[in-house]
């Protein structure tokens, strides 16, 4: 029989190969503009860069504080010497990996008949099909699973969200319950919370009404008023521990209920669907989520063993309640629908049974399999490299004229965020709306200590400017997409600070 630990080892590196397939894939594609280009995602590795520096902190942040996140790619903005684009790529395999040890300790533990391991490949690899499907260059698309690769679109809270449902898997399976478990319980609950309080919406409600509905079999009676306990001071510690970092938080989510537009939030949401099936992909990635559904309630209903019911019923109760929810509370934003793409994909797991074949031949496909996947995924390196070092000629006109001038310039929230991440300085250029006032949202608020700035970039996103006096530039400097419009020896006041 094969060694538990080579089998792990086998499964992470096969992890690793889907990993790199599906980031190879997606940086290739439209959707690249969302993982190296968009004004949202640069966000978490321009507060690395304020943490490496050691200038002083005082970020506006929306309600989601990137914790895990910007943690993860301050080190490895701090241990590779590699620019902004090889760093998000590589982000983004770490992400897919984090994912799968997730998906692997909800799959459960080895036993006698079951492949957790295998399984947990095949979902992985599910996911990466789904990323893959995803083809538009939009933020505001139903386009869900490719947002797992960002360091912003909330990858942290969704690996959080597997992870809670693995632990509590574990102990729903185990003979007794122990404090350990208990606690990596109470501390994922914690961390997820105080970094974005969506955690409680994707996890903590609908894995608490699943577990109080457990209670009714007299094996769990007693264990799951503990276990519910536990997620619950877990999650309420992690909203108390938010109160002391309300400087950092400009919006809360309070900001974002609008129950009265509930109408507009089915229109907005039924849109995106019409869009996403507008695509042949897109219709391909609908109809694999609808089959794991449907695998997930099946799951559910046929007697199995109590933790493997509990994570078929979290594969499809989490996405239904979301977006109930997001319906009912009038939101607007397709990222907030993610279980839709990742807990869907948790069917396969949930009963993890090894294929009834002789022990030669499941030797004999696993290893095949294996190296059939490390050479896709050896494949897909070249293509990814090429994808992360692609030149942006315009970029680069801006940044070099920028760190080369030595001033201070402004631009706009969509206009100003790349650019701004790729100067050697990223204060030189300072986040402003279209009058001006300095713009504080995901950016460093001492920025603004400036107080005035001598050229503003402009590019299609740009509103048009509305400006306190009649401003003629000194020269335009073309920069292809960008426009850098030169203001000399005259410089602008910046006005108040807004959120």
């Amino acid at each position: 029989m094969t060694r538990a630990w080579v089998r792990e080892l086998a499964g992470w590196l096969s992890a690793a190969a889907v990993s790199l397939a599906t980031t190879s894939a997606v940086a290739s594609s439209a959707r690249a503009d969302l993982l190296f280009r968009d004004g949202d995602s640069m966000v978490v590795a321009l507060l690395a860069r304020s943490l490496l520096s050691g200038e002083p902190l005082d970020w506006a942040m929306s309600s989601v504080l990137f914790l895990p996140e910007s943690a993860a790619f301050t080190a490895l903005d701090a241990a590779l010497p590699l620019e902004a684009n090889a760093l998000f790529a590589i982000s983004a395999i770490v992400n897919l990996l984090a994912l799968y040890g997730a998906i692997r300790l909800a799959a459960g533990r080895a036993r006698t008949g079951m492949a957790p391991v295998a399984w947990s490949v095949v979902a992985l690899a599910v996911f990466g099909v789904l990323s893959m499907t995803d083809v538009s260059a939009s933020r505001e698309a139903m386009d869900l699973a490719s947002l797992q690769l960002t360091t912003t679109y909330y990858s942290a809270t969704v690996v959080g969200v597997v992870v809670t449902i693995g632990i509590v898997r574990r102990m729903v399976d185990s003979c007794e319950l122990r404090a350990s478990p208990l606690i990596a319980l109470g501390l994922v609950a914690l961390v997820s919370t105080l970094s974005n309080p969506l955690y409680a919406v994707w996890t903590t409600l609908p894995l608490a009404l699943l577990l109080a509905i457990a209670s009714i079999s007299p094996r769990l009676r007693t264990r799951t008023p503990v276990i519910i306990v536990a997620l619950l001071a877990g999650t309420t510690v992690g909203f108390l521990s938010r109160i002391p970092l309300a400087a950092w938080i400009t919006k809360t989510g309070i900001g974002y209920v609008q129950p009265a537009q509930w109408h507009e939030s089915i229109d907005y949401y039924a849109r995106l669907v019409g869009e996403r099936l507008q695509s042949p992909l897109g219709v391909l990635g609908i109809l694999i989520t609808a089959a794991l559904l449907v695998v997930a309630v099946v799951r559910t209903v046929r007697p199995r063993h109590p933790g493997s019911r509990l994570v078929a019923a979290m594969a499809w109760v989490s996405p239904v309640m979301v977006v109930v929810g997001a319906i009912a509370l009038g939101t607007h934003a397709a990222r907030y629908l993610q279980p839709f793409a990742f807990a869907p994909v948790l069917a396969l797991v949930s009963h993890p049974q090894a294929l009834r074949v002789g022990e030669r031949v499941r030797r004999a496909a696993a290893g095949l399999t294996a190296v059939l996947l490390l050479v896709i995924g050896g494949v897909s390196i070249p293509r990814l490299a090429d994808a992360a070092t692609r030149p942006d000629a315009d970029l680069a006109c801006v940044a070099d004229w920028v760190d080369a001038s030595g001033r201070t310039g402004a631009g706009q929230f969509w206009t100003v965020r790349l650019p701004k991440l790729h100067l050697s300085d990223s204060s030189r250029l300072v986040q402003v709306d279209h009058q001006l006032n300095a713009y504080a949202w995901l950016v460093n608020r001492t920025d603004f200590t400036v107080g005035e700035v001598s050229f503003l970039v402009e590019d299609s996103q740009t509103v048009p400017w509305d400006l306190p006096q009649d401003v003629l530039p000194a020269r335009v400097v073309d920069c292809g997409r960008y426009s850098i419009l030169d203001l000399g020896t005259e410089t602008l006041p910046l006005g108040p600070q807004r959120s």
